[in-house]
């Protein structure tokens, strides 16, 4: 039997950080002047982040926090995927922020036909919201690595579960 080896290709965001990130956000809110009195908060949802402010230039402060607490804990900004400013009930603003958890489809269909575009002896299949990449050579893998690593695809990629048989 050929020896095989693969990796996954999956995007995780860690949900401890993004609460540590949260926690030090809403802890740095309560404490800085421009927000004394204000009704500002970040909640996390089943997958979305809930940020609430009085208005828009306070929500986009701690919007501002927020991503630097997140890149300081090593959570990537590209997970994160901003929806429409919206007016809430008692005159304040709201907008949800998507956390990214898993491949989508049509991005991991993108990520095949580059794979499979790079002429790499390689085979890449998705299986559910991640891809699977294997071939003989671990040279050629770690090229197919450091290709995808080079190319923006507007997702957080992480690659995992390297095995040599």
């Amino acid at each position: 039997m050929a020896q095989q080896n693969s990796f996954d290709i999956v995007s995780q965001v860690d949900r401890a950080e993004v609460m540590n990130a949260i926690n030090q956000t809403m802890k740095e809110v309560r404490q800085r002047f421009d927000f004394k009195g204000s009704h500002a908060n970040v909640a996390l949802e089943e997958k979305e982040l809930v940020l609430s402010a009085e208005d828009e230039t306070k929500l986009r402060n701690m919007n501002e926090i927020l991503q630097q607490k997140l890149v300081r804990r090593g959570v990537p900004l590209k997970a994160l995927s901003y929806g429409n400013i919206d007016a809430a009930a008692g005159g304040t603003v709201r907008q949800r922020v998507q956390i990214q958890q898993g491949i989508p489809q049509e991005k991991a269909k993108d990520i095949v036909k580059y794979i499979k575009d790079s002429k790499a002896k390689v085979q890449s299949s998705i299986q559910g919201d991640m891809l699977r990449v294997s071939g003989r050579d671990r040279d050629t893998l770690q090229q197919v690595i450091a290709s995808l690593k080079a190319k923006d695809f507007g997702i957080n990629m992480q690659f995992t579960n390297y095995r040599s048989n």
